[in-house]
């Protein structure tokens, strides 16, 4: 069974959206995986199909309503429905290229996209949504998030890209940023491609690499060296 990703929204019209291109694109063409979008509104009871309402104890802003979410939550994910159930959130526990590998071997997602000032925790707690967050910032609501969440996790999949050895040197995948790239021409405005690539060298090659990541990871983000150089330390 295909990794199958299932968009709650109030604006379904936003996917696929960029998912509809490049390797997710062709992927989805070619039934790699599968993407389903339901409108948060056709659960509404009213006429005008209202989906919010004022936050209790005050407060700026609306908040989308914890009966009516479940509805359509219950609708998208019955009973059995093996895959997670995810809410984009700033709140949520950081999304990682652990959390991708996980998903991407996996059947799916249920992905609900929040709008307004957030969601009725009651409907978080007893539809037990995971929230996950894309970055340390606000949108204006989770289909942006859920984009680009399911761009990393389409990826990994099985099929979808041409040369997987192309991913394993890539940011996150060994704790360190990746080295930089280059390619022709050899020298563009008197900065030459470094000696070590046209070498022909493959192991001093790979130490430049690593040399490279490495300082990148020390200099841009020292939280992942830190977690790197600790699980050096646990495998010496």
């Amino acid at each position: 069974m295909p990794f199958k990703a299932t968009i709650l929204s109030l604006y379904p019209d936003m996917f696929p959206g960029p998912l509809g291109h490049s390797l997710s694109g062709r992927a989805l063409a070619r039934a790699l995986w599968g993407l389903e979008t339901v409108q948060i509104r056709d659960f509404a009871t009213d006429k005008h199909r209202s989906v919010d309402d004022t936050p209790a104890g005050g407060g700026a802003g609306m908040v989308l309503r914890a009966d009516i979410l479940a509805k359509a939550v219950d609708a998208a994910a019955p009973a059995g429905d093996p895959r997670p159930r995810l809410l984009m959130s700033p709140r949520g526990r950081p999304f990682t290229q652990e959390r991708a590998h996980e998903l991407a071997s996996g059947p799916g997602a249920i992905i609900v996209c929040g709008r307004f000032e957030g969601v009725d925790q009651r409907v978080i707690d007893s539809r037990e949504l995971e929230e996950v967050s894309v970055g340390d910032y606000i949108l204006s609501g989770g289909e942006v998030a859920a984009i680009t969440m399911l761009d990393a996790i389409i990826r990994l999949i099985p099929g979808v890209m041409g040369n997987i050895e192309s991913a394993d040197t890539e940011s996150f995948e060994t704790g360190l940023l990746e080295h930089p790239h280059y390619t022709r021409p050899a020298a563009f405005e008197n900065m030459p491609i470094p000696d070590v690539l046209t070498s022909g060298n493959h192991q001093k090659i790979h130490e430049w690499r690593m040399a490279e990541a490495e300082r990148l990871t020390r200099e841009r983000r020292p939280d992942l060296w830190e977690s790197y150089m600790a699980d050096e330390d646990d495998v010496d």
